[in-house]
Formats: C-alpha cells, structure tokens, sequence
C-alpha cells in the first residue's frame, strides 16, 4: 500500500519514492532491530514532505494520522518560547517515554524542524541510539519522521545543476545529495538540527531530499485534485491554475515556488463547489 499510495499520489520525487519504501519497509520486516527508525524529509513547502509522512502513517496503522500511536509536534505550536526549552525537554522525553511504552510501534513526526529552538532536539538522543533497554523500555520499533525547509537552498542548487548540464531530475541520485544535505543542515543555525547531536553521533538513518517541482508535476497535482473531489477534468481550467502559480529562476521558470500547496484553494476559485 505504501508503493502503491506513492506512485498513484506523489510527483517528481523519485528519490523519496525509493527511500522511503525501502526503509519503511526494511524497518518493518525486520524483526532484530538495533533502533529505531528516523528519517529527515528536506525540502521547500508543497513538495509533499507532510504528504509522505501522512502516507507512511496510513499504511502502517488503521487510522493513519488519527491513531493513537501517532504522535505530532509542531515546532512553532508546542515548543513556541525559547525561554522555556529545559521545560520542553522534560515534556518530550516524558512523553515520548510514556507513549512507546504503552506501544513499542509508536510513530513521532516532528513537522517545523527548521523553527525549532537549537538544542530542543538533542533531547531526544536516547530514544535514537543503539541501546537495547533504557529504564526497561525497548525504543527499537519506534518511528521518528522530522519535516524541514532547511537545506532545500542545497536540493535546488544540485538539481539546477543537474538541468544546465542537460540531464534529467530522474539523473539524480540520493549520493548526490546526502552528504551535502546532512552538513548544509547540520551547520544551519536557523535550523532545530544546528550542530545537532542527532547528526553528529549519525542516528538519523536517511536524510530524504524533496526535488523542487516543475510545471508538469504542478498539472498532475491539479488533476489529482479534481478527480479526487469528483469533477470531469477540464484541461483549460488546469492549465490556467498552473500558468497562474509563480516559477523560479525568474528568467527560467523551471520550478514552482510553492509546489502544489496553493492547488486547494485555487480550485476552489474556479469550480463552482
């Protein structure tokens, strides 16, 4: 279900299609696992970083985001004030310690990564590393996802490249990028991942590029949309909303600069719902 929701649903994001799949699925079959789980998803907004997190919840418990082992923080709704993160750190090791013991398969997402106070993070170290009982509680199957902006300077930079050179998106590799998302991330110092302990002792297992999005990955996500709210697709409406969406380089306009995130409401300007 996870492959299948992936290639019906998400556009022009090769390089999360096939990590994720393989680590969410690898993590899940294997029965001797030496921690858990943590993937970094990187990218601008509307790449579909919230998306994936979602799919990947949906294909592991019944109600996907509304179970109640699916845990989510927002860094500008539960960690707001700088002045309390020693406070924040006690709520989170508490709660995250509280949650995987009722269920060892509990997922944590941690969405606005890069408006996390530095340090808050680092908090967490425990529950990631290789230790097989902390306080007699197992944290081996748990699933760590973090959503950031940060590094996607670097995502576009590299995939810029790629196309003034005449090749393709799908030329890209995740070696192409991870190293130089990892440090690009790691020395952000606007980011909850700067000079993170998380980084630095390497527990986070993949950092997983989201490729900016271009023209014809906007069309899909138009059309997507329109079949899903169960209207006849008109093809001069859907191009219209994708002419309208702004494209950067400004000479170029290769790339939407808000990927499909303004889809929603614009189809709601042009159909009379």
């Amino acid at each position: 279900a996870l492959q299948e929701n992936l290639d019906k649903k998400l556009f022009g994001q090769h390089l999360v299609n096939k990590v994720v799949v393989k680590a969410v699925k690898g993590f899940l079959n294997n029965s001797n696992t030496k921690k858990p789980l943590a993937l970094s998803l990187h990218g601008w907004t509307g790449t579909g970083k919230n998306f994936v997190s979602r799919i990947i919840a949906e294909s592991i418990y019944k109600r996907g985001l509304q179970s109640k082992y699916v845990h989510q923080f927002v860094a500008t709704l539960h960690f707001p004030h700088a002045q309390s993160i020693n406070l924040y750190k006690d709520q989170l090791q508490s709660w995250i310690r509280g949650n995987v013991s009722i269920c060892p398969r509990s997922l944590f997402i941690f969405d606005e990564m890069d408006k996390m106070h530095a340090g808050l993070i680092d908090s967490i170290k425990p529950f990631l590393d290789y230790y097989e009982l902390l306080d007699g509680v197992s944290y081996r199957q748990a699933i760590f996802i973090f959503l950031s902006n940060a590094g996607a300077e670097k995502i576009t930079e590299v995939a810029l490249d790629f196309w003034r050179n005449g090749k393709t998106r799908e030329d890209i590799q995740l070696t192409d990028m991870q190293n130089a998302l990892s440090v690009s991330v790691f020395n952000n110092k606007n980011s909850g991942f700067w000079h993170s302990t998380l980084i630095d002792r390497n527990l986070i297992d993949y950092f997983v590029p989201f490729l900016p999005l271009e023209y014809k990955h906007v069309k899909m996500c138009v059309r997507v949309e329109i079949e899903s709210r169960g209207y006849v697709v008109d093809e001069d409406i859907l191009t219209r909303i994708a002419d309208e969406m702004t494209y950067f380089p400004r000479e170029e306009r290769i790339y939407s600069d808000k990927g499909c995130k303004t889809v929603d409401a614009k189809l709601d300007y042009y159909y009379d719902f």
